[in-house]
């Protein structure tokens, strides 16, 4: 359906592509996956038309229709959202256009029989046409995708100039998604998206009938959505089958198997170098020595990609809260005549692990800016509890870093000097390296600065933390760095993500925030939707028991279920800290086994050593049981670690 045929693409010196070939088939979703900087945008570009390659061909049918959605910068002005978002059904509206016009015509008596008969016919053929597309369920469609991305209802009628910037591209996919291009290209969709609306895009883009290529940090959406990951890099594409989850697995093991050939091929032309160095100046070896050379030139080198450093890392230690971290009594909060939420009591206990959801606009970050203090109900109080210490990181906390800090010296700052030798270990997990950490965070873009302000929340002691959407802005590699850091996190957890594997991986709580209220459900995010989906289903059957509020019943979720909650999320951490001993126990003994058998295999390589066979036989009998103890200590690290990724 869509080729690239061997393309090239630089920017002055860095090439991204060199002599790529590449194809879409019809009706294929492809994720497109690399690290930062590989090209994913650029190829986006260059197949939509906007970015020219330096050479090679883009191969595409006749009337094909490409649509494009951008990381960001459209905006829309001039009709309200309703029109706007129509205009993706662009050819529907002609139609309709054309048959009132037609229909015009019919009713003016001034019109020639023999010019009503051709306009009868062609009125039959448009009318037609339009049935057959659907044409007469134009409102509907569009009103079915507002909703699905979050609009409200009276949303469709309000001018597209009076949205901001993360609406005014759900505009943008809104009409793309009704207008269904052969071949649709999203860079980044669910940047700008809540939860809810991140699970029917994934729905409607996994019934897509088109092409679909994709660009997305979030992994979870990736698996849901595609049927092929492509990555980017060393100036290539390279296929795999499958979700990302299966590409994360084959990548890996592709990688070991390159790194294992590069091995051997450096090793084989070390050898050959040897032997051309030592019988250079012989005559007796002159042919075999330009054998080798020659040989050498068409060694093509094996390119293995950087290797990517898992950076681990635990927040500095804190003491411990007391049982109750924060009290919300009474409280309510307006702005204007917007009642954000209606007086509610609530109470967060040491060890929790909080998500709040809601769409966009129900107040997440309200509640979250009345949990933190920094800003006071207008009715009720908020208590905070014994030794608590705080960190609270807003929406807009990279625009409050220190423009004048360097990048190293604004982790330094605040940090325990016990974490600082930590920092330079951070700054990489966070994609700065080299000279960028002496640049002032006040010339660092906004994604950088995002990076920058998660990094050095992670270096300051807290046992309370408050997270509205950390992960904006982070790739998968540097989100990986935050949620293990977040996982081992031992004291209490309240945050808002959109990143369905973040809230997966970490939430034993949820609150749903929406209508004026913040309701508590124990349990994952998972479970949380099940719930909903139960109250869906009894809501349009109307099984439910007459007197009973399934949504007050979860507000009123008793102490002991959060107890069981919470001791269950201890007992999890518990049996994480376990097994982390153990593994470090096993890489101990495993070290001191492989030092022994170092040792033995030294002894058993001397020219004398088996003159004594009685000690020769007792060392190889050594040898063998080494070799058999470090094999099953090996087997038991690997099922620890397996276990580790696993929870």
């Amino acid at each position: 359906m869509i080729q690239l045929s061997t393309i090239s693409k630089s920017f002055g010196s860095h090439t991204l592509l060199e002599d790529v070939t590449w194809q879409l088939g019809p009706g294929e979703r492809v994720g497109l996956c690399g690290p930062n900087g590989a090209g994913k945008t650029t190829l986006l570009k260059i197949m939509v038309g906007v970015e020219p390659p330096d050479s090679g061909q883009l191969i595409t049918p006749n009337g094909l229709t490409v649509g494009y959605l951008p990381q960001d910068g459209l905006v829309h002005a001039g009709r309200t959202v309703f029109d706007e978002v129509g205009r993706g059904l662009q050819a529907l509206l002609d139609l309709k256009a054309e048959m009132h016009a037609l229909e015009r015509q019919l009713g003016d008596s001034s019109v020639f029989e023999t010019e009503h008969e051709k306009i009868l016919t062609r009125y039959a053929e448009v009318q037609e046409n339009f049935q057959r597309q659907d044409g007469y369920t134009v409102e509907q469609r569009v009103a079915a995708v507002l909703r699905g991305l979050g609009f409200a209802e009276h949303d469709a009628e309000r001018p597209t100039e009076t949205f901001s910037g993360g609406w005014q591209m759900r505009i943008a996919l809104a009409k793309l998604l009704l207008g269904r291009p052969g071949l649709l290209l999203l860079d980044e969709p669910t940047n700008h998206l809540d939860l809810e609306a991140r699970n029917w895009l994934e729905t409607y883009l996994a019934d897509y009938p088109h092409a679909v290529v994709l660009v997305s940090h979030d992994r979870f959406f990736l698996d849901a959505v595609v049927t092929r990951i492509t990555e980017i890099g060393l100036r290539t594409l390279t296929d795999y089958p499958g979700t990302y989850s299966a590409y994360v697995l084959e990548r890996d093991a592709r990688l070991a198997r390159l790194r294992a050939a590069k091995r051997r091929q450096d090793e084989e032309i070390a050898r050959v170098r040897q032997f051309v160095d030592r019988f250079r100046y012989q005559a007796t070896k002159a042919a075999q020595v330009q054998s080798r050379i020659k040989m050498l030139d068409k060694v093509v080198p094996i390119e293995v990609p950087p290797e990517r450093k898992r950076v681990r890392f635990t927040f500095p230690k804190c003491r411990k809260s007391g049982r109750s971290v924060i009290t919300l009594t009474g409280a309510g909060k307006a702005y204007g005549t917007n009642e954000v939420f209606r007086p509610f009591d609530l109470l967060i206990e040491r060890g929790s692990r909080i998500a709040l959801v809601g769409v966009n606009g129900s107040g997440k970050s309200t509640l979250m800016r009345l949990l933190a203090g920094a800003e006071a109900p207008d009715a009720g109080s908020r208590t905070e509890g014994h030794q608590v210490t705080m960190q609270y990181f807003a929406q807009d906390e990279a625009a409050r870093l220190d423009p004048s800090l360097t990048v190293h010296d604004t982790l330094a700052a605040g940090a325990p000097l016990d974490a600082v030798p930590m920092i330079r270990n951070v700054l990489g997990g966070f994609l700065f390296s080299g000279d960028d950490v002496y640049k002032p965070a006040g010339v660092l873009s906004g994604g950088e600065r995002t990076r920058l302000a998660v990094a050095r929340m992670l270096l300051r002691p807290a046992n309370t933390l408050l997270l509205d959407e950390p992960t904006n802005h982070l790739d998968i590699d540097s989100t990986d760095v935050l949620l293990d850091a977040l996982a081992a996190f031992d004291g209490t957890l309240i945050f808002v993500s959109h990143d369905r594997y973040f809230v997966d991986r970490l939430a034993t709580q949820v609150i749903d925030i929406g209508r004026g209220e913040a309701v508590v459900y124990p349990g994952t995010y998972e479970e949380f939707r099940w719930s909903r989906s139960q109250q869906a289903n009894d809501g349009a059957t109307g099984a439910r028991p007459a007197g009973r509020d399934p949504r007050r019943a979860a507000r009123v979720a008793s102490a002991a279920d959060r107890k069981r909650a919470a001791g269950a999320a201890r007992k999890r951490q518990r049996a994480s800290e376990a097994r982390q001993r153990r593994v470090e126990k096993l890489e101990q003994v495993i070290a001191e086994r492989e030092a022994a058998l170092k040792d033995l295999e030294t002894r058993m390589s001397q020219p004398d050593f088996y003159t004594d066979q009685d000690a020769a036989s007792a060392a190889a009998a050594q040898h063998r049981a080494l070799m058999w103890e470090i094999g099953e200590l090996m087997h038991q690290w690997e099922e620890l670690q397996a276990v580790s990724q696993d929870g």
